[in-house]
């Protein structure tokens, strides 16, 4: 039975799903920042980043402390969260370049799908990063409008390492720009982000702003150019907060702010091979690339006045795969006809503390490969190499990695937030029951190391020739 003031907060979000023939849905609005790590916003502990903007979103909203990516990387993490599936599912690994022949298969169904038949107006400005051929876009996939990079802003003809040929910037579907002043980027998808809700203010719409920074190359406008505590990379934190700021404030102005579900998050941990130019995981193991939580776990804050309770924390598993089915679940939307892994968590934002989690296990995938599984306290990591930082870079340039192999580990993330302490020999029940689990998940996500493919298991849009 619910306590205190949880069964209001409960009601209230179950009116808005309520009714919904009658009443106007609500508008979503989702931010999703580039390699920022757990502890890169003041509200998540940072003590050298100013985020005022963020803070505030966090006071009049939820911080949730065990957010997960499904991999910590670009493509893959991007596809889960817009299709609720794990990227196995769905055929997308790693982070797709250039050379790519493939994307996002026309079978799927994005956010902006799921949410079309009702009625809501959407956008996405900013890194795409699911195809950049033209069946691949987002204008192909649910989306009305389109201003960005299809993919990473490092695969650039400035590349230190690697070569790659120009980087296009695309509106809509047409290539508007070449190697464009990534200065500018965060502002202009900005004032695009502004100008539609501005223009949609009528009708429900589903605002998607997947930023292309603190990705490397770093690069902020002249108005937060030297202005942090923390270098060139807190002058980037700083001008996505504003950005943020820019967005809480245009729907104040329009009188929208209490039918309006924020999300800010991130694709994953920071990249720590770039040393000051890259974030950090704070308290967590590792960054990017790894299933360790520094590379999975990520902040994020949910703000929706008058249906979540202000300056409240979650603490319960939650993750991106779960936003699709939560966001269908409150517009009153129906959900993919094809099998999808994220659950809708509107509960977890009532502020209830006797709300739990839906998920009895979380997994975590790297290429393809299950490397971990959480199930509550737990986390199992699999006998798995992964990138490890020996010596960060300096100035925009990778560092000296090297391939360390865990063993088998069991970790207590209750009491050891760091994945420090291995406790398996300690709770052998416990590792004997996730390594069944695991078992059953690659049956039916598949496993590069077994080369099992489930049924389940879709493959990506390939180019047609």
């Amino acid at each position: 039975m619910m306590v205190g003031g949880g069964c209001a907060w409960l009601m209230q979000l179950l009116c808005v799903t309520s009714g919904l023939s009658a009443e106007r849905p609500p508008n979503f609005v989702v931010i999703f920042a580039d390699d920022l790590g757990y502890a890169d916003l003041h509200c998540f502990g940072s003590p050298h980043q100013d985020t005022p903007n963020l803070d505030r979103m966090a006071a009049e909203g939820r911080r949730f402390t065990s957010f997960y990516v499904a991999q910590a990387v670009c493509s893959a993490s991007r596809t889960a969260l817009l299709t609720g599936c794990y990227p196995n599912r769905v055929g997308i690994h790693g982070a797709l370049g250039p050379a790519a022949t493939h994307g996002i298969h026309a079978d799927e169904m994005t956010i902006a799908e799921v949410l079309k038949p009702r009625g809501y107006a959407t956008a996405i400005y900013g890194k795409w990063h699911l195809g950049h051929h033209p069946e691949f876009l987002p204008t192909r996939h649910g989306f009305d409008d389109y201003l960005g990079l299809p993919y990473s802003n490092d695969m650039w003809p400035k590349h230190p390492t690697a070569k790659f040929p120009d980087l296009p910037l695309i509106d809509g579907e047409r290539t508007v720009a070449t190697n464009p002043d990534q200065s500018q980027l965060t502002t202009q998808y900005t004032e695009r982000a502004v100008k539609f809700i501005e223009q949609h203010q009528s009708q429900p719409f589903f605002l998607y702003l997947p930023h292309t920074m603190p990705h490397v190359p770093l690069f902020v406008s002249d108005k937060h150019a030297g202005k942090s505590k923390n270098g060139l990379h807190g002058d980037v934190i700083a001008e996505i907060d504003w950005s943020v700021g820019q967005v809480l404030a245009t729907l104040k102005r329009l009188n929208l702010d209490d039918n309006t579900l924020v999300i800010f998050t991130s694709d994953n941990g920071p990249w720590l091979s770039y040393g000051p130019h890259a974030g950090s995981a704070g308290p967590l193991r590792e960054g990017k690339g790894t299933t360790w939580d520094g590379g999975v776990r990520v902040p994020c804050v949910m703000r929706w006045p008058g249906k979540i309770p202000a300056n409240t924390v979650c603490n319960e598993l939650a993750a991106t795969i779960d936003v699709l089915p939560t966001l269908a679940k409150l517009s009153g939307s129906e959900l993919p006809a094809l099998k999808i892994d994220g659950l809708d968590v509107s509960p977890l934002l009532t502020g209830d503390a006797t709300v739990k989690t839906p998920h009895a296990d979380y997994w975590f995938y790297w290429g393809g490969e299950l490397q971990a599984i959480r199930s509550g306290r737990w986390k199992l990591h699999f006998p798995h190499s992964y990138q490890h930082i020996d010596v960060p870079g300096a100035e925009g340039r990778p560092g000296k990695l090297s391939s360390p192999k865990t063993e088998l580990a069991l970790f207590d993330l209750e009491t050891d937030i760091g994945e420090a302490h291995n406790v398996a020999a300690q709770n052998e029940e416990v590792v004997v029951r996730l390594t069944a689990l695991a078992e059953m998940a690659r049956a039916d996500l598949g496993d590069t190391i077994t080369k099992r493919v489930g049924t389940g298991v879709r493959a990506a849009g390939q180019l047609k020739k």
